[in-house]
């Protein structure tokens, strides 16, 4: 199709995500993609575009990675569907086993049997990940003698997802408020990220345990970054002391590694930044390495115990596709080259790069504060506008005239490119960043 019939089609007839679809339809000229590569995005004019946030942080391995391509094509050819309810196939099974023997603690023989995160829940992408965990943490503490136990602990700032489980224990008040009738009661505390630091955050998570000891299901974290708030960042003391204060009051601990985990700090997974091993663990996007939708909650074997016995205690939850052996397929070859392209150590080489130049563009260009970089993210913003505010977009236009695709949240800059990027590729990247802040700045 002609690139004016595909833009009219869209306008007409497509709902964009996080979209002001009235300004969409009469103002943007919309990239329009017709094929992908490696850390590149290729539109129906044959130009191409470095994908500086992996297309929603999925892609940690770059566009169309061949063993990943190879591994759904085959799995293809075998079987492309088969329920997951009380039946089972080799794809979900090997990789429950191969995630349980990578996941956080499982190489410490300090870790208990109980603690340790045996069980592979799967369902379709990081809202049902969180939605899963919420339910499993509500239901274990009702059947298991602590039915008052309805109540989470989650942070300001904080992002879970968009079903309305997950949408209540976020914290962005632009993304829950107009569902405020619908949401079940949490316990905000500050983000550890806010001024004050962590020790202010957690004297807060601290109090509310202590206080609430009866009535706290959980505590949930974005461990280290919390993204979609606007790449904030903070100390992986601050996990580390809200573990331990979860365990003086024996409940749980989430996190919530959809964004954070397989690599994306620089660690396989946040929480390993802290030496802490979560009582859930929910994992997707990156999981699946851009090629489809695919998640998994991973419970520790004490949590998976509590559902145990009469039928009555089962956890009647589940999705159509949950578990599907594409699906399953792919994330074992992801963890498979993870393995074999050394994509950790990639990161750990890549990572100083980035924090560099972030730092640099911020001591150069009058106008940006709070450079910041964890493993292979990197922000800055240009005021404090939030979420709403334009300036990021003026970027956003002045990037994709270099041929960069770089979308802001609000007026906050980042990148999260995939973890893989050659190196040429990442100093396209990071220059091409600084010439559009640049060039916004000074106008």
């Amino acid at each position: 199709m002609e690139r004016a019939d595909i833009v009219r089609l869209d306008k007409g007839h497509v709902w964009h995500p996080y979209t002001a679809m009235e300004a969409y339809i009469a103002q943007t000229d919309p990239l329009v993609i017709q094929h992908s590569e490696g850390p590149y995005l290729f539109d129906v004019d044959g130009r191409r575009y470095l994908d500086a946030n992996g297309s929603w942080w999925v892609s940690t391995l770059g566009h169309r990675h061949p063993r990943l391509v190879r591994a759904l094509t085959e799995q293809v050819g075998r079987m492309p569907h088969v329920s997951l309810a009380g039946i089972t196939h080799e794809p979900a099974a090997r990789l429950g086993a191969e995630l349980a023997a990578i996941a956080p603690g499982a190489d410490r023989p300090d870790v208990p049997a109980a603690e340790r995160l045996t069980r592979a829940f799967y369902s379709d992408n990081g809202s049902t990940a969180v939605e899963v965990a919420i339910k499993m943490a509500a239901q274990y503490w009702a059947q298991n003698g602590r039915p008052r136990r309805t109540r989470f602990i989650t942070l300001s700032g904080a992002f879970h997802g968009e079903t309305i489980g997950s949408t209540s224990v976020g914290g962005v008040p632009l993304f829950r408020e107009v569902f405020g009738p619908l949401l079940f009661d949490v316990v905000h505390v500050p983000s550890p990220a806010e001024e004050g630091g962590w020790e202010r955050a957690f004297e807060q998570v601290k109090a509310a345990l202590r206080e609430h000891p009866d009535e706290i299901a959980a505590v949930i974290l974005e461990p280290v970054i919390q993204g979609a708030s606007g790449m904030y960042m903070y100390s992986p003391d601050f996990v580390r002391a809200v573990r331990e204060a979860t365990r003086e009051v024996d409940t749980f601990l989430i996190a919530d590694e959809v964004f954070t985990g397989m690599g994306r700090t620089g660690a396989r997974f946040a929480v390993d930044l802290a030496g802490v091993v979560p009582d859930m663990l929910c994992l997707a996007k990156a999981l699946s390495g851009g090629l489809m939708p695919f998640a998994v909650t991973m419970a520790s074997e004490r949590v998976f115990s509590g559902f145990l016995g009469a039928s009555s205690r089962a956890l009647y939850y589940g999705h159509s596709y949950c578990g599907n052996p594409l699906g399953a397929a792919v994330a074992r070859e992801v963890l498979a080259v993870y393995r074999d392209e050394d994509v950790l150590g990639q990161v750990a080489r890549k990572a100083p790069r980035v924090k560099a130049a972030f730092e640099r563009m911020a001591g150069s260009l009058p106008g940006l504060v709070r450079p910041r970089a964890v493993g292979m993210v990197g922000a800055v913003d240009l005021g404090g506008g939030g979420y709403l505010a334009r300036s990021g977009w003026r970027v956003y236009e002045a990037a994709r005239r270099r041929g960069l695709y770089l979308r802001p949240l609000g007026d906050t800059v980042y990148i999260a490119p995939a973890l893989n990027i050659p190196d040429a590729a990442l100093d396209e990247l990071l220059g091409g960043v600084e010439e559009s802040l640049r060039e916004v700045l000074k106008g």
